[in-house]
């Protein structure tokens, strides 16, 4: 993606050429890029937290707290499924093809949505999963997470 803006870019202003689909396919790449490093952030607890109350909280508090989150998750990837799935299949029926292209279809970079929104309903999953296992054993919960494992 950056580099198809980066050589476009180049080419636009020295050789006063572009390909018709440089300024199309960079943004529906984002889709991918942005959906699936949600749900990288998602798993490592690095996306939407708001742990400093939480972590004021008693350790039931706490556990309550992140089932609420998982249920909030899970609810509003649902919700996002749904809707995305019905504007791939939009794409799909009419034969979208990306600006500036002849044979890109549309639908291959809207599939990203609902593709990584399964994955992050998954990896809540697996961290809701996780936090039952530290209840059971009463094992501190990591409400604290870096960034930058």
């Amino acid at each position: 993606m950056s580099g198809i803006i980066f050589v476009e870019v180049i080419r636009r202003f020295f050789f006063n050429v572009q390909a018709p689909w440089s300024t199309s396919i960079p943004v529906l790449l984002f889709l991918w890029l942005t959906w699936f490093g949600a749900s990288l952030n998602v798993k490592k607890r690095t996306h939407l937290s708001l742990n400093e109350i939480r972590m004021r909280l008693p350790y039931t508090g706490q556990f309550l707290c992140l089932i609420l989150d998982a249920v909030l998750w899970i609810g509003f990837g649902v919700m996002v499924i749904n809707f995305t799935i019905d504007q791939v299949q939009l794409a799909y029926n009419n034969f979208a093809i990306v600006p500036g292209t002849d044979n890109v279809m549309q639908w291959w970079f809207y599939l990203a949505t609902p593709l990584a929104w399964i994955l992050i309903i998954y990896r809540v999953l697996q961290n809701l999963f996780a936090d039952w296992q530290r209840f059971r054993l009463r094992e501190p919960f990591n409400l604290q997470p870096s960034i930058m494992d």
